[in-house]
């Protein structure tokens, strides 16, 4: 399990922007804990037409927290 720490993409709302309420996505912003080898789609406006796909514990200076 990876711990997450405030500015990275698993605490970030655009993290699996296009399914937020998923389990595995409110457990991990709820618990700050994440399993290894886990990644989601980035949904920042920025990043979107590119099709990212970020971990957990990945980081930009687009981060906006999400409602735990």
């Amino acid at each position: 399990m990876l711990t997450l720490q405030d500015g990275q993409c698993g605490l970030c709302r655009h993290f699996g922007e296009g399914e937020p309420n998923r389990p595995p996505l409110v457990q991990i912003r709820t618990s700050r804990s994440a399993p290894a080898g886990m990644t989601e789609p980035c949904g920042h406006p920025r990043n979107e037409s590119l099709r990212l796909k970020v971990t957990p514990i990945s980081g930009c200076a687009g981060f906006a927290a999400a409602a735990a």
